[in-house]
């Protein structure tokens, strides 16, 4: 989306969502530090909503939710303020997940585990392309090892939906399944497919559940496992074709020939 900083642009909004727009969309230097502000904050939500499944609901516990709860809520009307079309963004599957989220942190009731579909918005961050470019400015081991770390991201957060599902569905009839620590480890038995059988989901919708665990477990892991050991190769864009991925010390493109001139770190 390209934003223009005068007439109808940047300079026409009003002064918050020309503030918001910036945050957002563009890469000033208060921008960057706002986008990495919200991977720490979705990392810290998820290391809060982890420790506090192992100890007993208290006051302090339930005020913390709903500081978070507010935070967040703050925090996704000024995303879709600072959308040019707010109306579409809402209806998106994770804007939706992140008002689930939300509603979990500010109603303790309706259960606080729901509160991992908060990391679906870490898998929404490492798809955007003006993070994805800083992450690579910034840090040279995140752009050599970039396709390995989004996929250990994308299996880390499927783990952390999965446990909060087996736990918010389990916890309360299945007495082998007494808190997170119980769901996660059958979530990773079932994952992976070792299934000890010590725990089990019973009925219908709790073999379905375990079913979907191990298919998208599996197809998660080997994703990763490829990524981890196939050869590695830089992200530079052909000028002739715009092939993407090329072979380190390539000096012509495999698809069309165009001569490259691909940087090199000197390590």
């Amino acid at each position: 989306m390209k934003l223009h900083a005068s007439g109808t642009g940047l300079a026409a909004l009003p002064p918050d969502r020309r503030l918001f727009r910036e945050l957002y969309y563009r890469d000033t230097a208060r921008a960057v530090r706002f986008r990495y502000g919200l991977l720490v904050l979705d990392a810290v939500t998820l290391v809060f909503i982890v420790g506090t499944s192992f100890i007993p609901r208290s006051t302090a516990v339930e005020l913390a939710d709903t500081a978070f709860g507010l935070i967040l809520l703050a925090e996704f009307f000024a995303r879709l303020r600072a959308s040019p079309r707010p109306w579409r963004e809402l209806v998106l599957p994770a804007t939706l997940a992140d008002a689930v989220a939300i509603l979990c942190f500010l109603i303790p009731g309706l259960g606080a585990a729901a509160g991992f579909l908060r990391a679906l918005r870490v898998v929404r961050l490492l798809r955007s392309r003006r993070i994805l470019m800083r992450l690579r400015r910034d840090f040279p081991s995140f752009r050599r090892q970039e396709d390995a770390t989004v996929a250990a991201v994308d299996l880390a957060v499927f783990i952390f939906i999965m446990t909060g599902l087996v736990y918010e569905t389990q916890h309360r009839s299945n007495e082998n399944i007494r808190d997170y620590a119980d769901a996660l480890y059958f979530t990773v038995t079932a994952l992976t497919t070792t299934g000890f059988g010590d725990i089990t989901l019973p009925g219908r919708w709790g073999r379905l559940l375990t079913v979907v665990i191990m298919f998208c477990g599996v197809t998660l892991f080997l994703r990763l496992a490829q990524s981890l050991f196939r050869p590695s190769k830089v992200r530079y864009p052909c000028p002739e074709c715009g092939l993407q991925r090329h072979e380190p010390d390539a000096v012509h493109c495999k698809a069309c020939g165009h001569i490259l001139s691909i940087p090199d770190e000197g390590d």
